[in-house]
């Protein structure tokens, strides 16, 4: 039996090694919005970034207006809230379940999203530590 023991151990090393930071982001905010702590939108975030309810902001690079990419950084800096740039807002929208499927769960029409809140991670999972660690990591690099 001692035997067994370590080799239902080892996949789970080999799969925390696996799960990069976007799979994790896309994770917590798939957690997030089953648990109601998702919020979409410039209106939405703007709101509860303004009431510092907001813990993590993701927004795209790909976003077409810079006042909006300012005020956005500009609440998350005054909340102190992290900021996760992503590559393309349609994949933001997809990942925030903006999204029509097929009937085999690929993503057929995604609706772009510029800006998308955590207020409620919901609850504690891998993905969940290894985005925070990933942004402490980040925020340490940037007082450096």
């Amino acid at each position: 039996m001692a035997e067994e023991e370590p080799a239902a151990e080892a996949p789970a090393v080999v799969e925390e090694v696996e799960m990069s930071v976007l799979d994790a982001l896309k994770e917590v905010l798939e957690k997030a919005m089953i648990h109601g702590g998702l919020k979409k939108g410039l209106h939405e975030c703007a709101k509860a970034l303004d009431r510092r309810t907001a813990r993590l902001c993701c927004l795209a690079k790909d976003c077409e207006n810079a006042e909006y990419k300012k005020l956005i950084k500009g609440l998350c800096a005054e909340g102190e809230v992290h900021v996760v740039m992503v590559e393309a807002g349609k994949d933001l929208g997809a990942w925030c379940g903006l999204a029509k499927l097929d009937d085999d769960g690929s993503v057929k029409k995604a609706v772009r999203t510029s800006c998308a809140v955590i207020t409620d991670f919901g609850e504690e999972t891998r993905a969940l530590s290894i985005l925070l660690d990933y942004l402490q990591k980040q925020a340490d690099a940037a007082e450096i």
